[in-house]
């Protein structure tokens, strides 16, 4: 199956099922859920989410959230409590990779091998196609990372063998011969790294490889989004902020006039630069909808 191609069966057995393959549109984070389910009921000997019929289930995977406050949760680490909380997140992109996972505290081994993650492809050819503002927004946003996110990007961004400190378009294809998945290969890898192309001109420090690869979805899923987002909102008063009309904005994020009230109040009437709301707005993008993020 393609990394981006979404399946729309229900399958499986309910009590594992992921909310977007109950809403008919999922891919291989549907299985990360699974695994979150899983080591919830290895970790308190109970399901997530319970009731006496099917439907029932379905449910309570799509609206209750897991209980972790009754017993043995207190006595579980911080850490194995962190992690199956970023599996079992309703938001698909708000999940960790498989790769993410390995590189988690709770699960970290320095002596095992971290496998190269399509996630970084995917973002990375995102990122080439992003405008200089949001470039300069997700340039702040990295700047504000913990040591946690460093490590797992540290670890993708040197499966890419670096030369001089920089990877450009051969490193991602060398890397992508030696170490993916037969899964990656059926996938669309191809076409990403097409896509890529820009990179065959230039070369990627790390910082701007931080940058590229990091998912601001992912990001707001952490205990400390508030303190990262308010960092990296520093960070972009101080380098990227800018004047910007309301019409501008409007092109950025790919909307049309109808939204120009909405968009007034992202810029500060003082020097017409944008606000904190209008820096997460920015990172998010107006133009995808998960259709269970309502749920949040």
């Amino acid at each position: 199956m393609a990394f981006d191609q979404r399946l729309n069966d229900i399958v499986g057995s309910a009590y594992y099922v992921a909310p977007e393959v109950l809403h008919r549109s999922y891919n291989v984070e549907a299985d990360i859920w699974s695994i979150g389910v899983i080591t919830y009921i290895l970790l308190c000997g109970s399901r997530p989410f319970f009731a006496r019929t099917e439907s029932g289930i379905f449910r309570s995977v799509l609206r209750a959230d897991p209980n972790f406050s009754d017993s043995p949760w207190p006595s579980v680490t911080p850490e194995g409590k962190d992690f199956v909380k970023r599996l079992l997140n309703k938001d698909h992109r708000k999940r960790m990779t498989a790769s993410q996972a390995l590189t988690h505290p709770w699960l970290r081994d320095e002596n095992r091998a971290v496998p190269l993650d399509i996630l970084i492809y995917k973002l990375v050819k995102s990122y080439l196609r992003a405008s200089p503002l949001r470039r300069s927004a997700l340039k702040a946003l990295s700047k504000a990372l913990t040591e946690d996110e460093l490590i797992y990007l540290r670890a993708q961004f040197n499966l890419l063998e670096p030369k001089d400190g920089c990877v450009a378009l051969d490193n991602f294809r060398t890397a992508l011969v030696k170490h993916s998945t037969a899964a990656m290969k059926e996938s669309r890898v191809l076409d990403i790294l097409d896509s890529m192309k820009p990179l065959s001109y230039t070369r990627m420090t790390f910082e701007e490889f931080c940058a590229a690869t990091i998912s601001p979805h992912q990001l707001e899923a952490l205990e400390g989004w508030e303190i990262i987002a308010s960092t990296a909102f520093e960070y972009f008063e101080l380098e990227g902020n800018r004047v910007i009309s309301v019409d501008a904005l409007a092109q950025e994020m790919n909307v049309g006039p109808t939204a120009h009230s909405i968009l007034k109040d992202w810029i500060r009437g003082t020097d017409g630069k944008l606000n904190f709301l209008g820096y997460a707005k920015l990172l998010h993008g107006l133009t995808i909808r998960s259709s269970n993020t309502r749920h949040h």
